[in-house]
């Protein structure tokens, strides 16, 4: 096994892996990941109000919280006066006290981020092409990882937790609504993208669907930790989503629960087609290929688009009436309170969507159907990129958040 995916490394503070049978040095560590996600969670945390929220003792929290201090995990806030009882002190994460890679691929670009503790992009690189090729993406990732660590000292460069991959499944799939050409991206169906990076790098490194990265992401840093159950759409080149139940990512079975894009919906005429073929930035793309404009703009940079004028209001129209049958399929299966939509489009082209959707929805017979808010994502078209870099941070220092729908207090 390649030494960059060995997970028994030490990390270079005193959050360590828990995988194994109990006994006090891994009861401690699992203890400080509880603490650690309790502040992450609630922004800033005391003494008193993490011993209450967690069940631990108060000496106990005393002695985790000195620790995570001296490690540089923590900081201290400002004293809050006022209240009764004696002054206390929130502690916070320190943003500057961990770090992590994360690489988004996507069917036309890939964006490469260095991600601080507190979910803050520092740094990022983005490469386009037409459609994604292993010697296209390899090479920027391996050298992009190389020239972000060369601005970082050394000090810094310590701190840097892993890398974490958002990639869609079967990358070879729908090589033709992208403009391969035919039999093209198959060398895919031979390339272990994980393995490719690892032996590339000097860091572990995590592979994950990217859009259940996306809605990691949101659950996360973003508006879903308002909601414990909830649907989440993330629409790239091709629609995909999550499903958040109980507080907690549920990735299903093969790791692709959510990934609503073919789910059957009906067309503006009338026939029958998956969500994908209808909700996508590709078939925008197409549409505005049809008309003569050039559609590149939409890659380069995802939070700048400009007005494309009727195509545009066509599909977001289109989309809206396509995301509302989703949304009353999946509201008909399991009862979700929320639907949160984003995507790599700026935010008044969101806005637009879910305005849509919830007009759309309007329309249909709604007997029966307990039907959830919808909702704008907060964290943005980098949602994929933020997810794969979570993924180093959870696995050496925080925990789910299925345990921490489980406080005690709150």
């Amino acid at each position: 096994m390649s030494r960059s995916l060995e997970m028994s490394q030490t990390p270079p503070a005193t959050a360590t892996d828990l995988s194994g049978g109990a006994n006090q040095v891994r009861v401690r560590a699992y203890n400080e990941r509880l603490v650690l996600s309790l502040v992450r969670r609630h922004n800033a945390l005391s003494k008193a109000e993490i011993a209450r929220r967690s069940g631990l003792s108060a000496q106990t929290v005393s002695v985790i919280m000195r620790s995570l201090e001296k490690d540089g995990l923590l900081i201290r806030g400002e004293l809050l006066r006022g209240r009764v009882g004696q002054p206390s002190t929130p502690m916070r994460l320190n943003p500057d006290s961990v770090y992590s890679f994360g690489v988004k691929i996507g069917r036309r670009s890939v964006d490469l981020v260095l991600m601080d503790f507190v979910g803050r992009i520092r740094m990022q690189l983005r490469n386009t092409y037409p459609y994604p090729m292993p010697e296209w993406i390899l090479p920027f990732v391996a050298k992009g990882i190389a020239e972000l660590e060369g601005r970082l000292d050394p000090s810094e460069r310590e701190k840097i937790a892993g890398i974490g991959i958002a990639a869609p499944f079967e990358l070879w799939s729908w090589a033709k609504e992208v403009g391969a050409p035919e039999g093209q991206m198959d060398s895919w169906k031979l390339v272990d993208l994980r393995q490719e990076i690892a032996d590339a790098v000097d860091h572990p490194v995590f592979l994950q669907n990217d859009a259940t990265s996306a809605c990691g992401a949101e659950l996360v840093f973003g508006n879903g930790q308002a909601y414990p159950d909830f649907l989440y759409v993330f629409i790239g080149s091709f629609i995909g989503g999550g499903v958040v139940l109980n507080s907690a990512l549920f990735s299903g079975r093969t790791g692709a629960a959510g990934a609503i894009g073919p789910l059957p919906v009906q067309g503006r005429d009338g026939k029958t087609v998956q969500l994908l073929k209808i909700a996508s930035i590709f078939v925008l793309e197409d549409m505005l290929r049809e008309r003569g404009i050039d559609p590149k703009p939409l890659w380069f940079s995802p939070d700048e688009w400009i007005d494309f004028g009727e195509p545009l209001e066509v599909w977001i129209r289109n989309t809206g009436a396509a995301l509302a049958q989703a949304v009353i399929a999946a509201a008909s299966i399991i009862d979700f309170s929320t639907v949160i939509i984003d995507g790599g489009f700026p935010g008044w082209v969101r806005s637009r969507i879910v305005e849509a959707t919830r007009d759309a929805l309007m329309l249909h017979d709604l007997q029966g159907v307990g039907v959830p808010d919808i909702r704008e994502g907060a964290v943005g078209s980098q949602a994929r990129a933020i997810g794969g870099a979570s993924l180093p941070l959870f696995s050496r220092y925080l925990l789910d958040q299925n345990v921490l729908f489980k406080e005690t207090s709150t």
